[in-house]
């Protein structure tokens, strides 16, 4: 046996780690018609699961893109409007994730509602939205979030967070609280339009239920079961 750092060695063994997932599952017969129906009920059961504290922020959802070379990257975004058009977050488009969207539309979307044992995992393809929509939306924002979409540079290298600070401090200066602040040119919304859906719920002994809406021409949906 060849000796190992210490400090590599975890406090707890993540191969000893287990949960047991629950007994009830997900059936065919119980879905929605439309995935985005079905998208609402889960996504109903998440928000009110976190005003009890047990999901915090329940629109959290992993953006992952891959750039022209095919490298994948993945972060988490906030979603911020779902219809039967898709799903809706915002960045700056000089953000990797942007660039990587600028290259390659296609882009994977995973909400990780854990504590319920359900994970929601969207495939489709990106494209961005209207300015009007996207400054309807930069509105809402507070306003310490508007100066935020100025002062940081999105995915680029800085030289301290003294750098990042200065530039807030200055947008500040000159947009004061009761001033409105301009929607920034190089910042907006991404529109993701569904291909797949897939309602991945835990269940007991890994044998977990996913159900799989794949569309199909003219706009109808087909679901698929998958072995978990």
């Amino acid at each position: 046996m060849t000796d190992r750092d210490p400090l590599l060695d975890p406090v707890v063994d993540p191969a000893a780690m287990r949960k047991q997932y629950r007994a009830d599952g997900l059936a065919e017969q119980d879905l929605a018609a439309h995935p985005m129906d079905q998208f609402a009920r889960w996504f109903e059961d998440a928000a009110r699961a976190s005003l009890h504290g047990t999901i915090y922020e329940p629109n959290a959802m992993i953006v992952s893109t891959a750039d022209a070379a095919g490298r994948p990257s993945s972060r988490t975004v906030l979603m911020k409007q779902f219809d039967t058009e898709g799903f809706v977050f915002y960045t700056n488009y000089d953000s990797r994730k942007a660039r990587d969207l600028a290259a390659n539309p296609y882009v994977s979307l995973l909400f990780p509602w854990h504590p319920l044992a359900r994970q929601v995992i969207v495939t489709g393809t990106a494209c961005r939205t209207g300015r009007d929509e996207t400054a309807a939306y930069f509105r809402t924002r507070p306003h310490g979030s508007q100066l935020g979409a100025w002062a940081s540079a999105q995915s680029s290298v800085i030289a301290s967070r003294a750098e990042l600070d200065a530039a807030y401090a200055e947008l500040e200066a000159r947009y004061p609280e009761d001033e409105q602040v301009p929607v920034p040119p190089h910042w907006g919304g991404f529109r993701v339009a569904p291909e797949s859906i897939e309602f991945w719920q835990g269940r007991v002994n890994r044998l977990h239920d996913r159900l799989r809406y794949v569309s199909r021409p003219g706009g109808a949906w087909k679901v698929e079961r998958l072995s978990p």
